[in-house]
């Protein structure tokens, strides 16, 4: 979806199992009636947080301001605070909390819990970089106009040459909030800029730019007009008004973002921390308690990184000498790192065959999903490569969600602009993760639940839902995966991979370590290829807290589990656990506490 996605979408309730006596049926149905309209009160504040972004309506399905592209001013975050500080004030005058049903109870104190928390974020809403090595609208244009811009109709595709054109107000409006940041104090790292740069560069090769084949955007644009059934002359003078558009329009504001980023580059003082940024402590505590949805502080995670860290590491002794290795487990990192039969073959032929396995894997998944999963996602799933014009500031691996209205499966997108640097000991615990029974299994979902308001359906919170992916990589285990050895470890060294993090993660925006020191720590702690490391070093510096979120919900949900085999013996169901968990969509994780909790306590009933 849109890059801001409506900040009041950072939170989504569930209607799980609340504990609460049964109700009398007057009671229970003023409660349902309440609860309807709460539901359509929160909706139609949705509609109008979505009717503020082009791109997320596009991305919802919806053919509305469908020429247009968002507002990338700091006009559209003051809009958005006032709408969310407007709807909490109207809830709270309109609604009593003591008439609404346990479920609609939840999604009243969740909705205050976003809007407290979109509040806290607000006071340093000049901290995010609109361009670093986690993407830019160079790459994030191209990349929704492809993959979110259905071509139906002709006028579809002037709507589509429209947005072509719209990329010039928008890079110059990212580019006034670049020199207003740097005129703050805060200045994207050194180590942003090279690929920045390069990336925006690759989406100008080729067609109408250049001699040779049709550069990425074009390309699109001409495969969706060639499907359409109109005269041929008509397909004609859209293509080139297409050209035309990208050569003028389009190409001025990427020559307007390579001029702000030649300008500000100087500026760039190191790859520091968010404490090096203007009351830059705040700040991170701010992200942290967003992303974990916790009180830890920065001290505390990072313990939780170093204990989890010395761990995996006794796991990961044990498979080598499962697996025969003499030396010490250092030796044994290099020994994955470097030996040439744990990577795959560094041109087409290799790429081809990472893609075919993760779909074997995804396969293999979900053929074995009903054993363990109550309800499988009715969206479909695709594996895909990182187009080669964002590889340099894509991550290692993500996953797009679908459209509500099934016109685009779930993605789960792999980068394999170095293949030297991809190892397959890890590719099925990738796959896992962010497709099934990962990421595809709560966000396609959770877009599926029914009776819930909208805001619910497209919300979520990084500690549940990478949590989740997490937790998933170990249970592939339980569903028949890993056989090889080597593939355990591989798995293991995802799990250490996300433990560094936290470490890594503190100790660059607390601890003030240098990018130096966190790109070591990594390599002397896992078997990741350097490659990646820098690349996720990287990520971390860029989006501070971020990378907290994964093992300390997957440590919340493990956590869950294990008290519910405990207390329920043998009438513990994983399928209903599962269910419990995914059931009713993203929820912060004391509140994923309290409604497993209630299922356990109606179990034992």
């Amino acid at each position: 979806m849109s890059r801001k996605l409506l900040p009041l979408l950072m939170i989504s309730a569930a209607p799980l199992m609340l504990a609460a006596a049964p109700a009398e049926p007057a009671a229970q149905a003023t409660a349902q009636a309440e609860d309807a309209r709460l539901t359509a009160f929160l909706d139609a504040a949705f509609d109008k947080g979505v009717a503020l972004s082009p791109e997320t309506q596009t991305a919802l399905g919806l053919k509305t301001n469908y020429d247009k592209l968002d507002d990338y001013t700091p006009a559209d975050g003051e809009k958005r605070m006032k709408l969310a500080e407007e709807t909490l004030a109207a809830m709270r005058a309109q609604f009593d909390p003591a008439k609404l049903s346990p479920q609609g109870r939840l999604s009243y104190r969740l909705y205050e819990k976003s809007v407290e928390n979109q509040r806290r974020q607000y006071q340093f809403r000049d901290y995010g970089f609109p361009v670093s090595t986690n993407g830019s609208p160079a790459g994030q244009i191209p990349v929704f106009l492809i993959n979110n811009h259905r071509i139906d109709t002709a006028d579809d595709a002037r709507a589509y040459i429209a947005r072509i054109a719209e990329t010039d107000r928008v890079m110059r409006e990212v580019a006034a909030e670049m020199r207003d940041q740097a005129a703050k104090g805060i200045v994207p790292p050194q180590m942003v800029f090279a690929p920045a740069r390069a990336d925006a560069q690759k989406v100008l090769v080729g067609a109408p730019f250049a001699s040779g084949e049709d550069s990425t955007v074009l390309a699109d644009f001409r495969k969706k007009v060639t499907a359409l059934s109109i005269p041929q002359g008509e397909k004609d003078k859209l293509i080139a008004d297409a050209s035309a558009a990208l050569t003028g329009p389009f190409k001025r504001g990427f020559d307007t973002l390579f001029a702000v980023l030649d300008e500000i580059e100087p500026k760039a003082t190191g790859n520091n921390g968010a404490w090096s940024l203007p009351n830059g402590a705040a700040y991170y505590d701010a992200r942290l308690s967003a992303y974990t949805t916790t009180d830890l502080t920065a001290d505390q995670i990072h313990q939780i990184g170093l204990d989890q860290v010395a761990a995996i590491r006794k796991e990961m002794e044990a498979i080598k000498t499962r697996v025969g290795f003499t030396g010490d487990l250092k030796a044994f990192f290099e020994y994955i790192r470097t030996d040439p039969k744990f990577r795959y073959s560094n041109d087409q032929a290799g790429r081809d065959q990472y893609l075919a396995d993760a779909r074997a894997v995804i396969a293999r998944m979900m053929a074995k999903a009903p054993e363990y999963f109550r309800t499988l996602p009715k969206a479909a799933l695709e594996v895909r490569a990182v187009e080669k014009w964002r590889e340099g500031t894509a991550s290692t691996a993500f996953y797009n969600r679908p459209a509500p209205d099934g016109s685009r499966p779930g993605i789960y997108y792999v980068n394999l602009v170095d293949m030297t640097q991809t190892q397959k000991i890890q590719m099925e615990g990738i796959s896992v993760h962010e497709g099934a029974p990962g990421h595809h299994f709560q966000i396609a979902r959770q877009q599926e639940l029914a009776g819930l308001p909208r805001f619910r359906l497209f919300g979520g919170y990084s500690a549940y839902s990478e949590g989740w992916g997490l937790y998933t990589e170990r249970l592939a285990k339980e569903m028949g995966g890993y056989t090889d050895p080597y593939s355990e470890f591989g798995m293991l060294s995802l799990q250490m991979w996300r433990a560094i993090r936290l470490v890594t993660d503190t100790g660059l925006h607390s601890k003030r370590w240098t990018r130096e020191q966190a790109v070591q720590y990594f390599l002397d702690n896992s078997s990741i290829s350097k490659g990646d490391v820098e690349r996720e070093v990287n990520r971390y510096i860029n989006n501070p807290g971020q990378a907290t979120s994964y093992m300390i919900g997957q440590l919340k949900i493990a956590e869950l589990r294990k008290k519910a085999e405990t207390q329920l013996g043998s009438k513990f169901d994983i399928r209903d656990f599962h269910e419990v968990i995914l059931s009713g969509g993203a929820v912060p994780l004391d509140v994923l506490e309290e409604q497993v909790n209630a299922w356990i306590a109606s179990v034992k009933a």
